[in-house]
């Protein structure tokens, strides 16, 4: 029985998308102004990148996800083969992780997120009687994390690794795997993560920072105490839309990796506890329909959309409140760049559409 889309995910989602462009504006118009002439220049890149994701978000809303299981393979092996891409000395490849194509740059790391999840739901579904194995519930996952693992900190990008990691661990365990071997695989991770870290002068630098931040405040921890300064200086009800000063070219990437500091500053306390609360509230609805899914894969489908968002939302606010290193990943909905904001609507797409063959309404 087909259902109606679950209409609470859609006046969530259609929320966090307006308030994301009034926030993105907000941080982008001196960056915008300085660099190109007009101050809505970024808040017009993003209006189209929102604009092909409300049509990905439609359609994928209205394709049976069954669909996409069929191809997931080749989703998967596709979108690492763009990845690979990036690490080429071709002209469309820059920064190391983007494509840019014309007026659009790509980060093709992002679609492996949506591509991972189908394949994991499709994989972890087949072989759910067999998932309590290590062989066939861990080490061939083990595997494709290798791969994504070394295509990320070539790029690099540690932090999205890390989802990566987490969300293939959050599926494996609601796939059926064994606690005694994700606890196995968390453990051996640790020695690795330190290794990636070590190796790679910067990102040393900032688990330095983030330990003692004052001690690197002209150079890594820079970003992290202009951060604080932002949401303290909003104290709880915030100076007022539009009146940041920490966008005015204090805080690097204030448009992107730490639009939520300017959320505070502009907005005050509440204003983050309200972008967090109606992320959460999106997460809590994946879930909510991962229960009444249809079949086992639209159930791991949701989950892992769920905790995609949910993890990525955690960590940039962590980041952003000093609780975490600096990640470079975005806050979902309202950071500056076109992918992650397509793939994000995508992903809703994909769970209205689990919603709607459940019969949620």
């Amino acid at each position: 029985m087909t259902g109606r889309a679950d209409r609470a995910t859609v006046l969530t989602t259609s929320i966090l998308v307006l308030s994301g462009l009034v926030a993105l504006y907000s941080a982008s118009a001196p960056f915008s102004l300085r660099h190109y002439g007009s101050d809505i220049y970024m808040l017009v890149r993003q209006l189209a990148a929102v604009g092909v994701g409300v049509i990905g978000l439609l359609v994928f809303a209205r394709l049976d996800y069954r669909l996409l299981l069929r191809m997931n393979g080749a989703l998967l092996v596709g979108s690492i083969g763009l990845s690979l891409v990036t690490l080429l000395p071709l002209p469309i490849c820059t920064g190391g992780c983007w494509l840019s194509l014309g007026p659009f740059d790509l980060q093709p790391t992002e679609f492996v997120k949506l591509a991972l999840i189908l394949y994991l739901a499709s994989s972890i579904a087949r072989r759910r009687e067999r998932m309590s194995t290590f062989t066939d519930g861990i080490l061939p996952y083990l595997v494709i994390l290798g791969v994504l693992g070394a295509i990320t900190l070539s790029q690099p990008d540690l932090g999205m690794l890390l989802i990566f990691a987490g969300l293939t661990a959050a599926m494996l365990f609601l796939g059926g795997a064994r606690r005694r071997h994700l606890a196995f695989l968390g453990l051996g991770a640790i020695p690795l993560v330190y290794v990636a870290i070590r190796i790679a002068p910067y990102r040393f630098a900032r688990v330095l920072s983030f330990l003692d931040p004052q001690a690197y405040s002209t150079s890594s921890g820079y970003q992290v105490l202009q951060s604080l300064m932002a949401v303290g200086a909003g104290g709880i009800f915030g100076r007022g839309l539009g009146a940041s000063r920490a966008k005015l070219f204090y805080l690097p990437q204030a448009h992107n990796d730490f639009i939520l500091s300017v959320v505070g500053e502009e907005t005050g306390m509440l204003g983050i506890l309200c972008v967090l609360s109606l992320l959460g509230f999106l997460v809590w609805r994946a879930f909510a329909i991962a229960e009444s899914a249809p079949d086992e894969e639209g159930r791991l489908i949701a989950y892992g959309i769920g905790c995609a968002i949910g993890m990525q939302a955690l960590v940039n606010a962590g980041v952003t409140l000093g609780i975490l290193p600096v990640t470079g990943l975005t806050l979902p909905f309202f950071s500056g760049g076109g992918s992650s904001i397509l793939v994000t609507l995508a992903m809703v797409g994909v769970l209205l559409n689990v919603s709607k063959q459940g019969g949620r309404l």
